[in-house]
């Protein structure tokens, strides 16, 4: 963990080091030791404000408060990134365990079935007519998608148009005659 403190206007005095310091520790339960936390103090008329923000390598967190009293500053700062850091824990987690689940049945699904050469899944979608231009732009949108099946303006038939495996160009599936 390390601490970078930035004065504006309020000169920190050890006391104050030594309070975001252990505050601070609060966090260590929720990343280990592996992230920054950067706290800027300052005054704004006659409120003490306190600015915390905690990096890690793959998250960054903010809070901002204003108080009378700069250690009740702080203490909320730490509060609020608290808080967030659980509710990003629990979405993760959240997550994970849905994946975890789907994958478990996925593979129940493989394994009690054992069914080979069917068609075991049917996705259904809106093809609209458009320019394969209009297509390839509709295609980017959506990073996601690796193909988009539509009706060429042009000729009235079916084509799909789908990324290629260098995620740079793009291939175009139309109907012979």
């Amino acid at each position: 963990m390390n601490i970078k403190i930035v004065n504006k206007d309020l000169q920190a005095t050890e006391a104050i080091k030594d309070y975001i310091s252990k505050k601070s520790e609060r966090l260590v339960k929720y990343f280990g030791e592996e992230f920054d936390v950067t706290a800027t103090i300052k005054t704004e008329g006659g409120l003490q404000v306190a600015e915390m923000e905690v990096k890690t390598p793959t998250d960054r967190f903010r809070a901002v408060t204003a108080h009378r009293d700069l250690y009740a500053s702080i203490d909320k700062d730490i509060d609020i990134l608290e808080g967030q850091v659980r509710k990003m824990k629990t979405k993760k987690d959240q997550q994970n365990m849905t994946e975890s689940i789907r994958n478990k049945e996925m593979a129940r699904e493989v394994e009690g079935n054992e069914v080979e050469g069917e068609i075991i899944k049917t996705l259904y979608y809106d093809i609209k007519p458009m320019l394969p231009e209009d297509a390839k732009l509709k295609l980017e949108e959506k990073v996601q998608d690796r193909f988009l099946t539509f009706i060429n303006v042009e000729t009235g038939k079916v084509n799909v148009i789908y990324r290629l495996k260098d995620n740079k160009n793009y291939g175009l599936v139309e109907p012979e005659a």
